[in-house]
């Protein structure tokens, strides 16, 4: 007995993590910068930690009415029904509620190349095929409606990434609206907005109250420092809501989860902080690093450095873990993300250190 075919399935390769990098390199965690999975650098909201205390000795408990509330907050933060807002563990579940919203066996998703792996590995999981649209190093990345329609050819979903990750480029609201405008009446326009709250450009949530053919994810990963918890959520068009009652996992999204991003919504002071924090960043790391980097509107920067595992494996030696973007189909990069400015200061000092032993390091 074995399971299915599963060799068109690619595992997701995540940003390795202070205690592998440390047990691997017989090193002190505590020696060690992690600007390799775009998290928070500022930890969680204090508030989420707060009324994760607080509700600790309900975990007997089903999240119902927790679950329930954080919908309604959404709704409410939108200005959406709360149908519309559908609670997933993390931006990734909602994006597997979509598919099975959505995907017949044989229908095909358009996705960006490169790109977050998850858009392809869900359709695939759904019996559904992957056709891809390329982002062109040339250009920073950049992302229209002309290079979306250009590689369209029916598909039942359509990925937009903004920001994008890993280069960080975005999306402009009129370029998503010329999108859905010129796709079929039967194609969703899947807007993935998991570093949103990074960037100046408008979210795409106003669209789905006005059409039925776009969707947005959000998470509670990024700004709010909760990646651990996994919590996020889709806002859908109206007419969708009833379906997520067919689609969702039995109380996927767990009651700690839930119970923390309800404080966390309402922790401004924690955004504000962690979104300045990474504008900062972002701006010192083009500035300061000695190889040429992309634009970006999340909280990470990716940079040109001519060999990125090489250079990746050398920055762990230092004390700095980055993501080598390999797997991204990126090999020439490495992701960086955003940290504390004691953090960035130190990283982009030793990562410069390690770009001149390797010779690699070239300014643009």
């Amino acid at each position: 007995m074995q399971p299915r075919d599963l060799s068109d399935h690619s595992p997701y390769v995540p940003g390795r993590g202070v205690e592998e990098v440390a047990r691997e390199r017989g090193m002190d965690p505590d020696d060690l910068i992690k600007l390799s999975s775009n998290e928070n650098p500022h930890g969680p909201s204090p508030a989420a930690v707060e009324a994760i205390h607080d509700h600790a000795d309900r975990v007997n408990e089903y999240p119902k009415s927790s679950h329930t509330d954080l919908t309604a907050k959404i709704a409410e933060r939108w200005d959406v029904e709360p149908e519309q807002v559908w609670v997933s563990p993390g931006a990734d579940g909602s994006i597997d509620y979509l598919s099975r919203a959505a995907l017949e066996p044989g229908d095909a998703t358009l996705v960006p190349e490169p790109g977050f792996a998850y858009y392809a590995m869900s359709s695939r999981y759904h019996h559904g095929e992957v056709e891809t649209y390329a982002l062109d190093t040339a250009d920073g990345f950049a992302q229209d409606a002309e290079t979306v329609l250009s590689a369209y050819g029916g598909e039942r979903i359509v990925y937009v990434t903004s920001p994008h990750n890993p280069s960080g480029s975005t999306m402009p609201l009129d370029e998503v609206e010329a999108i859905a405008d010129a796709t079929a009446p039967e194609t969703l326009v899947v807007v993935d907005e998991a570093y949103g709250e990074f960037t100046e450009v408008d979210s795409a949530i106003p669209l789905v109250d006005e059409r039925d053919d776009v969707a947005v994810l959000r998470t509670f990963s990024k700004a709010y420092g909760l990646a651990g918890l996994r919590i996020g959520y889709s806002v859908v068009p109206e007419a969708w809501g009833e379906a997520y009652a067919r689609v969702n996992t039995p109380f996927a999204a767990n009651e700690l989860a839930c119970r923390a991003a309800l404080a966390a919504l309402d922790d401004e002071e924690h955004v504000e902080m962690t979104v300045e924090t990474s504008r900062w960043a972002r701006e010192y790391i083009a500035d300061e690093l000695d190889a040429p980097t992309v634009d970006s509107g999340g909280n990470f920067v990716l940079a040109a450095v001519g060999d990125g595992e090489r250079v990746a494996e050398a920055a762990q030696e230092r004390g700095v873990i980055i993501r080598d973007c390999t797997s991204f189909g990126l090999p020439e990069h490495v992701r960086i993300s955003t940290g504390t400015r004691e953090e960035t200061r130190e990283a982009v000092a030793l990562l410069n250190e390690t770009l001149a032993d390797l010779e690699l390091g070239v300014r643009a």
